[in-house]
């Protein structure tokens, strides 16, 4: 799309929504309703789309993308009627006779950048919430899942006027052209690096915007641990989507006294799950284009490779690998992996963890597994990390129920039910004041006023 025809989308959606049409809760809902349909209706082409570009089996695809969109239309179609309601908050007796509220008003124009990794489900979990708060959108999917954004080009213009809801299929231009425009909210997912550049450039309209990046996320594994349990959902967590999750588990730090017996269920257990010969298996991922297969191959140190370790450059299939005894100055330690390579690293005392941990960029996620209470209290209490599980992993994000984000070098802000609502919403907080009473006291001059009510009090 060219430069200016982005810029008239732009101001078609600005000129739409100042007609006041999405302020209308049942706009919104109908909205809403229309997507859930479009998505059940190319539920099989969804699938489809997802297989071609990430190698996606159909029952991942619905497990970790369009049955969490659903899920959240769901949540926001239960919710909405309560959430655009005014809220009446305290006044105080200096203010009387008056009342406070609370008004939720949508931003108004805001533009969704979303990754290749889940495309679907990063693209419209944002949309969901974003309409939910009455705005109009402008989605951006990215070059590297072409056939996903195609495909949700198609849904979205079937589903809604592009004055409201539109597309912008394309690669690195289109984004630059894109972010010279003045949105009233930007809502991107994706790189450390690219996120710095969106808020440099929204830095010039003094655009609000919400980043979910990244990072290298750790998993800790306490000597308490139950490790046959522990390896099972440490191998679903950090080899679903063949390691393309921005909050897999990067690396695991586990304890000396149980690293032996960790690493030979952790092998027992990918075998399990993907079997002998995983580049051969068809619900298997792989990887999502040539650039990446061949920079997580750099990454791994074939000496240090304990299990896996295989890839095949046509399929662009990388097995499940285990590196052991990886140090942090290693290659695969300086970067998210962000591909089914997981290196482990040692520890002796759960302070060394907490301290090492605190002294890395901040990472999206933190995963704890132990049957020690106070160390799981510890970790999860002194660590600096977005979110994350005790004796688990991953699923902290499927929930409508709790924000899912970072801060720091991870990102800012929080999505998902009420706190997606709140990310596209600015709520005015405004004072309604009656006329019938008018206490002087606040009035010119001042010294009159003092000396008047002085005098009654002296009285």
């Amino acid at each position: 799309m060219t430069q200016e025809k982005i810029k008239d989308l732009v101001y078609s959606q600005r000129k739409f929504f100042h007609t006041n049409a999405t302020r209308n809760v049942k706009f919104r809902m109908q909205a809403l309703e229309r997507l859930k349909s479009s998505i059940k209706k190319y539920e099989h082409e969804i699938a489809e789309a997802l297989q071609k570009d990430l190698g996606k089996s159909s029952f991942e695809s619905y497990m970790c993308e369009t049955g969490l969109v659903l899920s959240e239309i769901a949540y926001m179609q239960n919710h909405l009627h309560k959430f655009s309601k005014e809220k009446t908050v305290r006044t105080p007796l200096a203010q009387f006779y008056s009342r406070s509220f609370q008004k939720p008003s949508p931003y108004g124009v805001v533009l969704v950048m979303s990754p290749w990794n889940y495309p679907l489900l990063l693209t419209l979990d944002p949309l969901v919430d974003a309409i939910a708060a009455g705005n109009t959108v402008i989605l951006k999917p990215s070059a590297y899942s072409p056939h996903m954004s195609e495909l949700l080009s198609k849904m979205m213009r079937e589903c809604f006027d592009e004055r409201y809801v539109a597309v912008v299929t394309g690669g690195r231009e289109e984004n630059a052209y894109l972010l010279e425009e003045h949105f009233d909210y930007i809502f991107f997912t994706g790189s450390q690096n690219v996120g710095k550049q969106v808020m440099r450039k929204a830095a010039d309209y003094l655009t609000p915007v919400t980043l979910e990046l990244g990072g290298k996320s750790p998993c800790i594994v306490d000597k308490s641990a139950n490790i046959k349990l522990s390896v099972k959902r440490i191998v679903f967590g950090k080899y679903l989507n063949c390691g393309q999750t921005c909050v897999a588990p990067d690396y695991i730090y586990c304890d000396r006294a149980v690293k032996d017996k960790f690493v030979k269920e952790l092998k027992r257990q990918i075998q399990k799950q993907y079997g002998k010969n995983p580049l051969e298996n068809k619900t298997y991922g792989k990887i999502i284009n040539e650039k990446h297969f061949e920079r997580i191959l750099k990454l791994i140190d074939g000496d240090k490779v304990v299990y896996g370790g295989r890839s095949d450059k046509d399929t662009l299939k990388i097995e499940p690998t285990i590196l052991n005894n990886v140090t942090f100055s290693d290659a695969v330690m300086q970067e998210e992996i962000f591909g089914p390579v997981l290196p482990i690293l040692t520890y002796d005392h759960i302070d060394e963890v907490i301290r090492n941990i605190n002294t890395m960029p901040k990472p999206l996620a933190l995963y704890i597994f132990t049957e020690n209470k106070e160390i799981a209290r510890k970790v999860t209490s002194q660590c600096a990390f977005g979110g994350g599980c005790i004796n688990d992993t991953i699923i902290h994000l499927a929930t409508s129920e709790m924000p899912f984000g970072g801060f720091g070098e991870s990102g800012m802000g929080g999505y998902h039910g009420k706190a997606g609502f709140d990310t596209f919403t600015h709520y005015k907080s405004i004072v309604d004041k009656k006329t019938w009473i008018d206490l002087p006291v606040r009035y010119q001059p001042y010294k009159k006023t003092y000396d008047r009510v002085l005098h009654r009090i002296l009285k």
